[in-house]
Protein backbone atom coordinates (compact mmCIF):
# COMPACT_ATOMS: atom_id res chain seq x y z
CA UNK A 1 0.00 0.00 0.00
CA UNK A 2 1.00 3.34 -1.11
CA UNK A 3 1.88 5.92 2.11
CA UNK A 4 3.76 8.79 3.03
CA UNK A 5 6.05 9.31 6.20
CA UNK A 6 6.53 12.65 7.46
CA UNK A 7 8.70 14.37 9.98
CA UNK A 8 7.75 18.07 9.94
CA UNK A 9 9.83 20.30 12.33
CA UNK A 10 10.55 24.05 12.97
CA UNK A 11 12.55 24.62 10.20
CA UNK A 12 12.36 22.19 7.67
CA UNK A 13 9.63 19.33 6.13
CA UNK A 14 10.64 15.95 5.09
CA UNK A 15 8.72 13.27 3.90
CA UNK A 16 9.40 9.76 2.21
CA UNK A 17 6.97 8.34 -0.29
CA UNK A 18 6.52 4.40 0.97
CA UNK A 19 5.27 1.48 -0.83
CA UNK A 20 4.51 -0.52 2.32
CA UNK A 21 7.98 -0.86 3.84
CA UNK A 22 10.13 0.73 0.88
CA UNK A 23 11.28 3.63 0.02
CA UNK A 24 9.99 5.40 -3.11
CA UNK A 25 11.45 8.79 -2.80
CA UNK A 26 12.90 11.24 -0.55
CA UNK A 27 11.84 14.77 -0.33
CA UNK A 28 12.32 17.88 1.80
CA UNK A 29 11.26 21.62 1.71
CA UNK A 30 12.23 24.89 3.64
CA UNK A 31 8.50 25.01 4.72
CA UNK A 32 8.98 24.21 8.58
CA UNK A 33 6.54 24.66 10.76
CA UNK A 34 7.64 28.13 11.73
CA UNK A 35 7.30 29.56 8.64
CA UNK A 36 3.40 28.39 8.55
CA UNK A 37 0.36 30.12 9.40
CA UNK A 38 -2.22 27.22 10.22
CA UNK A 39 -4.56 27.47 6.54
CA UNK A 40 -0.58 26.94 5.05
CA UNK A 41 0.03 23.44 6.19
CA UNK A 42 -2.19 21.59 3.50
CA UNK A 43 -0.75 23.58 0.68
CA UNK A 44 2.63 23.14 2.12
CA UNK A 45 2.32 19.16 2.07
CA UNK A 46 0.82 19.14 -1.64
CA UNK A 47 3.55 21.53 -2.92
CA UNK A 48 6.10 18.70 -1.66
CA UNK A 49 4.17 15.35 -2.39
CA UNK A 50 1.05 16.27 -5.07
CA UNK A 51 3.20 14.84 -7.63
CA UNK A 52 2.95 11.27 -5.74
CA UNK A 53 -0.96 11.29 -5.37
CA UNK A 54 -3.29 9.38 -7.29
CA UNK A 55 -6.57 10.53 -8.33
CA UNK A 56 -9.67 8.42 -7.41
CA UNK A 57 -7.72 7.16 -4.22
CA UNK A 58 -7.03 7.95 -0.50
CA UNK A 59 -2.93 8.35 0.30
CA UNK A 60 -2.21 7.95 4.29
CA UNK A 61 0.12 10.47 5.22
CA UNK A 62 1.51 10.05 9.01
CA UNK A 63 3.51 12.74 10.14
CA UNK A 64 5.31 13.38 13.49
CA UNK A 65 7.14 17.00 14.87
CA UNK A 66 5.53 20.14 15.46
CA UNK A 67 3.30 20.02 13.23
CA UNK A 68 1.23 18.50 15.72
CA UNK A 69 2.31 21.63 18.11
CA UNK A 70 0.00 24.10 19.22
CA UNK A 71 1.39 26.70 16.63
CA UNK A 72 0.85 24.08 14.01
CA UNK A 73 -1.49 22.37 11.59
CA UNK A 74 -4.14 20.91 14.31
CA UNK A 75 -2.27 20.40 18.03
CA UNK A 76 -1.90 16.92 19.15
CA UNK A 77 -2.18 16.61 22.76
CA UNK A 78 1.14 15.65 24.66
CA UNK A 79 0.96 11.92 25.97
CA UNK A 80 2.14 12.04 29.48
CA UNK A 81 5.28 9.62 30.25
CA UNK A 82 5.68 7.03 31.91
CA UNK A 83 4.31 5.12 28.27
CA UNK A 84 5.35 4.13 25.56
CA UNK A 85 5.85 6.09 22.59
CA UNK A 86 2.70 7.33 20.66
CA UNK A 87 0.90 5.16 17.89
CA UNK A 88 -1.48 5.75 15.11
CA UNK A 89 -4.60 5.45 18.21
CA UNK A 90 -3.26 8.10 19.95
CA UNK A 91 -2.93 10.37 16.82
CA UNK A 92 -5.18 13.73 14.96
CA UNK A 93 -6.58 13.64 11.69
CA UNK A 94 -7.03 17.61 10.44
CA UNK A 95 -9.51 18.07 7.80
CA UNK A 96 -7.78 18.50 4.26
CA UNK A 97 -9.63 20.20 1.44
CA UNK A 98 -7.77 17.79 -0.99
CA UNK A 99 -9.57 14.02 -1.06
CA UNK A 100 -6.33 12.27 -1.83
CA UNK A 101 -5.20 13.14 1.92
CA UNK A 102 -5.70 11.06 4.79
CA UNK A 103 -3.49 13.13 7.68
CA UNK A 104 -2.35 11.33 10.81
CA UNK A 105 -0.30 13.62 13.46
CA UNK A 106 1.52 11.84 16.22
CA UNK A 107 1.13 13.47 19.17
CA UNK A 108 4.39 14.18 21.39
CA UNK A 109 5.31 13.12 25.29
CA UNK A 110 5.28 15.77 28.81
CA UNK A 111 6.37 15.04 31.79
CA UNK A 112 5.49 16.74 34.77
CA UNK A 113 8.31 17.40 37.08
CA UNK A 114 10.36 18.08 36.18
CA UNK A 115 8.16 19.79 33.49
CA UNK A 116 9.79 18.37 30.05
CA UNK A 117 8.13 17.83 26.32
CA UNK A 118 9.74 16.83 23.71
CA UNK A 119 8.19 16.88 19.94
CA UNK A 120 9.60 14.35 17.71
CA UNK A 121 11.93 12.18 19.58
CA UNK A 122 9.24 10.42 20.79
CA UNK A 123 9.22 8.64 17.04
CA UNK A 124 12.71 8.68 16.76
CA UNK A 125 12.52 6.45 20.36
CA UNK A 126 9.55 4.13 18.69
CA UNK A 127 12.37 3.32 15.91
CA UNK A 128 14.89 2.52 18.02
CA UNK A 129 12.23 0.47 20.31
CA UNK A 130 11.06 -1.17 16.68
CA UNK A 131 14.97 -2.07 15.85
CA UNK A 132 15.85 -3.15 19.54
CA UNK A 133 12.81 -3.90 21.32
CA UNK A 134 14.68 -5.65 24.84
CA UNK A 135 16.63 -2.87 25.12
CA UNK A 136 16.68 -1.10 28.87
CA UNK A 137 18.51 1.52 29.41
CA UNK A 138 18.93 5.40 28.54
CA UNK A 139 18.82 6.87 24.91
CA UNK A 140 20.70 9.92 24.17
CA UNK A 141 19.19 12.24 21.05
CA UNK A 142 22.05 15.02 20.65
CA UNK A 143 20.64 17.91 18.96
CA UNK A 144 19.31 21.73 19.09
CA UNK A 145 17.88 20.61 22.19
CA UNK A 146 19.27 16.92 23.57
CA UNK A 147 17.06 14.75 25.22
CA UNK A 148 18.24 12.02 27.44
CA UNK A 149 15.10 9.40 27.94
CA UNK A 150 15.16 6.60 30.69
CA UNK A 151 13.76 3.28 28.80
CA UNK A 152 12.41 -0.02 30.57
CA UNK A 153 9.91 -2.05 29.35
CA UNK A 154 9.26 -0.48 26.16
CA UNK A 155 8.03 2.70 27.93
CA UNK A 156 9.92 6.09 28.16
CA UNK A 157 9.87 6.34 32.43
CA UNK A 158 11.73 10.02 32.26
CA UNK A 159 13.29 12.15 30.18
CA UNK A 160 15.06 15.38 30.06
CA UNK A 161 15.99 18.00 27.78
CA UNK A 162 19.05 20.22 27.48
CA UNK A 163 19.77 23.56 25.16
CA UNK A 164 23.03 22.42 24.17
CA UNK A 165 23.06 23.01 21.06
CA UNK A 166 21.11 26.09 20.67
CA UNK A 167 23.50 27.58 23.17
CA UNK A 168 26.45 26.51 21.15
CA UNK A 169 24.31 28.35 18.14
CA UNK A 170 23.45 31.89 20.08
CA UNK A 171 27.31 32.05 21.56
CA UNK A 172 28.70 30.89 18.30
CA UNK A 173 26.92 33.55 16.14
CA UNK A 174 25.04 35.92 18.73
CA UNK A 175 27.74 36.31 21.60
CA UNK A 176 31.24 38.26 21.65
CA UNK A 177 32.30 34.99 20.67
CA UNK A 178 31.17 35.11 16.93
CA UNK A 179 34.61 37.01 16.04
CA UNK A 180 36.59 34.02 17.44
CA UNK A 181 34.13 30.55 16.47
CA UNK A 182 34.41 29.73 12.85
CA UNK A 183 32.12 27.63 11.01
CA UNK A 184 34.56 24.76 10.17
CA UNK A 185 37.62 23.10 11.72
CA UNK A 186 37.93 20.67 14.55
CA UNK A 187 40.59 19.79 17.53
CA UNK A 188 39.99 16.16 18.75
CA UNK A 189 42.14 16.82 21.91
CA UNK A 190 41.02 20.36 22.22
CA UNK A 191 36.95 19.24 22.86
CA UNK A 192 37.85 16.03 25.05
CA UNK A 193 39.99 17.98 27.36
CA UNK A 194 36.89 21.04 27.48
CA UNK A 195 34.37 18.16 28.31
CA UNK A 196 36.40 16.89 30.92
CA UNK A 197 37.39 20.29 32.26
CA UNK A 198 33.65 21.65 32.54
CA UNK A 199 32.01 18.48 33.84
CA UNK A 200 34.85 18.37 37.24
CA UNK A 201 35.03 22.61 37.35
CA UNK A 202 31.56 23.57 35.79
CA UNK A 203 31.42 26.36 37.82
CA UNK A 204 34.06 28.02 35.61
CA UNK A 205 32.58 27.29 32.25
CA UNK A 206 31.13 31.21 32.38
CA UNK A 207 34.82 32.60 32.58
CA UNK A 208 36.42 30.17 31.00
CA UNK A 209 34.04 31.18 27.66
CA UNK A 210 34.90 34.79 27.46
CA UNK A 211 38.72 33.00 27.89
CA UNK A 212 38.15 31.37 24.01
CA UNK A 213 37.86 35.26 23.19
CA UNK A 214 40.79 37.01 25.29
CA UNK A 215 42.85 34.09 23.89
CA UNK A 216 42.43 34.78 20.45
CA UNK A 217 43.29 38.28 21.18
CA UNK A 218 46.24 37.92 23.27
CA UNK A 219 48.09 34.30 22.05
CA UNK A 220 46.28 33.53 18.37
CA UNK A 221 44.33 30.85 19.76
CA UNK A 222 43.92 28.60 16.70
CA UNK A 223 39.96 29.00 16.16
CA UNK A 224 39.59 25.20 15.08
CA UNK A 225 40.78 24.73 18.71
CA UNK A 226 38.59 27.56 19.99
CA UNK A 227 35.47 26.06 18.21
CA UNK A 228 36.45 22.66 19.73
CA UNK A 229 36.57 23.83 23.27
CA UNK A 230 33.00 25.51 22.81
CA UNK A 231 31.45 22.52 22.29
CA UNK A 232 33.13 20.59 24.86
CA UNK A 233 32.30 23.28 27.38
CA UNK A 234 28.71 22.89 26.19
CA UNK A 235 28.54 19.11 25.75
CA UNK A 236 31.01 18.45 29.65
CA UNK A 237 28.15 20.45 31.21
CA UNK A 238 25.22 18.79 29.90
CA UNK A 239 27.32 15.25 30.62
CA UNK A 240 27.56 16.56 33.82
CA UNK A 241 24.04 17.58 34.70
CA UNK A 242 22.92 14.39 33.00
CA UNK A 243 25.27 11.81 34.88
CA UNK A 244 22.13 10.38 36.73
CA UNK A 245 20.89 9.11 33.36
CA UNK A 246 24.07 7.59 32.13
CA UNK A 247 26.36 6.39 35.16
CA UNK A 248 25.87 2.62 35.23
CA UNK A 249 23.47 2.52 32.71
CA UNK A 250 23.58 0.79 29.23
CA UNK A 251 23.38 4.14 26.93
CA UNK A 252 22.32 4.07 22.86
CA UNK A 253 22.93 7.54 21.19
CA UNK A 254 20.34 8.01 18.43
CA UNK A 255 21.53 10.81 16.12
CA UNK A 256 23.57 12.22 13.08
CA UNK A 257 26.80 10.63 12.16
CA UNK A 258 29.39 13.81 13.01
CA UNK A 259 27.03 15.28 16.74
CA UNK A 260 27.00 11.22 17.59
CA UNK A 261 30.55 10.74 17.11
CA UNK A 262 31.15 13.81 19.32
CA UNK A 263 28.96 12.52 22.00
CA UNK A 264 30.54 9.28 21.62
CA UNK A 265 33.62 10.57 22.05
CA UNK A 266 33.04 12.28 24.92
CA UNK A 267 30.67 9.59 26.92
CA UNK A 268 33.86 7.11 25.95
CA UNK A 269 36.37 9.47 28.10
CA UNK A 270 33.94 9.03 30.92
CA UNK A 271 34.15 4.72 30.62
CA UNK A 272 30.89 4.48 28.92
CA UNK A 273 30.56 2.94 25.56
CA UNK A 274 27.57 3.85 23.71
CA UNK A 275 25.95 2.47 21.12
CA UNK A 276 25.03 4.44 18.00
CA UNK A 277 21.81 4.81 15.54
CA UNK A 278 21.10 7.06 12.62
CA UNK A 279 18.38 9.69 13.82
CA UNK A 280 16.72 9.49 10.64
CA UNK A 281 16.67 5.94 10.44
CA UNK A 282 14.87 5.69 13.09
CA UNK A 283 12.66 8.42 12.64
CA UNK A 284 11.53 6.37 9.80
CA UNK A 285 11.28 3.15 11.37
CA UNK A 286 8.82 4.76 14.14
CA UNK A 287 6.50 6.46 11.18
CA UNK A 288 6.87 2.59 9.86
CA UNK A 289 5.91 1.43 13.35
CA UNK A 290 2.69 3.79 13.19
CA UNK A 291 1.67 2.76 9.93
CA UNK A 292 1.54 -0.25 10.67
CA UNK A 293 -0.85 0.61 13.84
CA UNK A 294 -2.55 2.65 12.13
CA UNK A 295 -3.59 -0.31 8.91
CA UNK A 296 -3.71 -3.09 12.39
CA UNK A 297 -6.76 -0.72 13.53
CA UNK A 298 -8.46 -0.41 10.64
Amino acid sequence: MRWIAVDWGTSNLRAWVMQGDAVQAALSSADGMGTLARDGFEPALLRLVGDHLQDGSVTPVICCGMVGARQGWIEAAYQTVPSSPPQAAQSVSPVCDDPRLSVSILPGMSQASPADVMRGEETQIAGFLAAFPDFDGVLCLPGTHSKWAHISAGEVVSFRTFMTGELYALLSRQSVLKHSIPDDGWDDAAFTDAVGDAMSRPERVVADLFSLRAQGLVSTLDPAVARARLSGMLVGMELAAARPYWLGQNVALVGNGTLSQRYSEALAAQGVTAQTTDAEEMTLRGLRAAFHSLSEGA
